[in-house]
């Protein structure tokens, strides 16, 4: 039972929506979280060939696995917070900017736009 190349009406591999599957975590979708998906695949990359070359430098298995893990750890919250921090000024500025923008169309063809551009060309 496929698809009936003959039928136009016959869905295609493109109409058939494929179904999301989402990781929740503490009730919110991780993949609607900024900064999570680089944040972890940095680390977790890291910490696997932090690992891996520290298994192969001292043949120790259970110190390997420990400082791949503390690899992992370390590089995905030291990328992590400098992510969230540069994305809360971002979304301050965009914020800032938008009342801005949404005055600027409230004041357009008033007296005060006006006398605003006066002033802006004096300067």
């Amino acid at each position: 039972m496929g698809r009936d190349p003959n039928d136009p009406n016959s869905p295609t591999w493109e109409d058939e929506e494929q179904p999301h599957r989402h990781l929740y975590i503490f009730g919110r979708d991780v993949s609607e979280i900024p900064c999570f998906r680089s944040s972890f695949l940095y680390g977790i990359s890291s910490g696997i060939a932090i690992g891996f070359l520290t298994f192969m430098k001292t043949s120790r298995p259970a110190f390997s696995s420990n400082v791949g893990m503390g690899s992992f750890i370390a590089i995905t919250l030291g990328y992590w917070f400098p992510c969230r921090y540069q994305y809360s000024k971002d979304q301050f500025e965009y914020r800032k900017l938008q009342a801005l923008m949404r005055d600027a169309s409230i004041y357009e063809g008033t007296a005060l736009e006006r006398e605003v551009a006066e002033k802006s060309e004096s300067v």
